[in-house]
């Protein structure tokens, strides 16, 4: 019988499993987002796992259902303007921009800043006006003395106005509608960008 091979230690490649997860699980957070924004929230979890490049074993590894992959697209949001509003020398124009890529790039954030929950259940209500309420503190945060949207109710008030503009074939029609509702609202907004938040711990 032939002894089996093996491969000498050093020629192994080292286990990338943990690495391996948070990049999948990465990888379906973009996907999610692009396939809501184009298909919307009833969009099949199956294309969601053809655009991470993944198996839909994957997918339900991560997220047993479609309630936990829009939760994780919303968190993703509100997270990157979280942690745009804590930058050093941030100023509101461009918490904006950074609220304003994702209100392009992704209809679950349109639907939670209209308080319609993550799918659409009542159960979901109470997340939705938890994630919408970060959103508002960060950027309230930031907003001077005097400005047009620091009374009452009209901070959040102008972003719903906003996101009910963002409608269009592409990210670039959607684009240039919420930039053209901000600017007739008399409100200065920032490159519409996204915000890098580094690495995230892996969940396996």
């Amino acid at each position: 019988m032939v002894a089996p091979l093996h491969m000498p230690d050093e020629r192994r490649p080292p286990n990338q499993g943990p690495k391996r997860a948070a990049h999948n699980r990465d990888a379906l957070v973009a996907a999610a987002r692009e396939v809501f924004a184009e298909h919307g929230l009833d969009a099949p979890l199956s294309a969601i796992a053809r655009r991470a490049g993944v198996g839909q074993g994957v997918l339900y590894r991560h997220f047993p259902d479609r309630a936990s992959v829009a939760s994780a697209v919303l968190e993703e949001n509100v997270r990157q303007i979280e942690a745009a509003a804590v930058v050093e020398g941030a100023r509101l124009a461009g918490l904006l921009g950074v609220l304003t890529w994702h209100l392009t790039e992704s209809a679950a954030f349109v639907g939670l800043l209209h308080a319609h929950g993550v799918v659409g259940r009542p159960d979901d209500l109470p997340y939705a006006m938890a994630l919408s309420a970060r959103v508002e503190r960060a950027l309230r945060d930031h907003l001077g003395p005097g400005h047009p949207l620091a009374c009452g109710s009209d901070l959040m008030l102008a972003v719903a106005m906003v996101s009910g503009a963002v409608t269009g074939p592409t990210r670039a029609a959607r684009e240039r509608r919420a930039v053209s509702a901000w600017r007739l609202l008399g409100v200065e907004v920032g490159p519409v960008r996204a915000f890098d938040t580094g690495p995230r711990p892996s969940t396996g």
